[in-house]
């Protein structure tokens, strides 16, 4: 919680505030994570319109994101189609979700320019928005395996489709890498 109301803060103090409120939910594998620990906080608080805004957190997204999850889910019923998830205690469950993103969102995947601001440096991620300034940067990012690329989406990763590049390299040798291991 916040001592000091938002609303008598100066600029720099409440930008540092929200920063700080943004690391307690910051994954370390990126900010599709992120947001989902945003989301199950959000869950576990009841909705709460104070707590958004003790977090810096707009509850009208939050509200929005919980309505698409439960059309989503009555779509899902009406169809009669298995809602499957990880154990949220299961090691496995952060990388299952960052393997479904893989499966919707596969041909947004970049190699990471070396300046990003995560805490590590992965080789390789997918991104939700490009965005174009006097610079190009993407945003939204969560690290992923170069391998997943390839079981997901294969018809897509054709090696002969691909112009002479660093990336087409690495994958070839992680194609041939998974061949020789079946």
């Amino acid at each position: 919680m916040l001592s000091v109301p938002q609303v008598f803060m100066r600029p720099n103090e409440a930008k540092k505030a929200a920063d700080e409120a943004k690391m307690k939910f910051a994954h370390i594998d990126g900010d599709h994570l992120t947001l989902l620990n945003v989301y199950h906080a959000y869950k576990q608080n009841h909705d709460d319109t104070q707590w958004c805004y003790d977090n810096f957190i707009q509850h009208r997204s939050l509200k929005s994101a919980d309505n698409v999850r439960q059309q989503l889910t009555r779509i899902m019923d009406r169809f009669n189609l298995a809602r499957r998830s990880t154990d949220f205690n299961s090691r496995d469950y952060y990388v299952n979700i960052r393997k479904a993103l893989v499966t919707g969102f596969f041909m947004q995947v970049v190699q990471l320019h070396p300046s990003t601001c995560l805490d590590h440096k992965p080789e390789w991620v997918l991104y939700n928005e490009f965005v174009l300034t006097t610079k190009n940067y993407i945003r939204t990012c969560t690290d992923i395996k170069a391998d997943w690329l390839v079981k997901i989406a294969p018809q897509y990763y054709d090696m002969r489709n691909f112009p002479m590049c660093e990336a087409k390299r690495v994958l070839e040798r992680i194609i041939e890498r998974l061949q020789k291991n079946r």
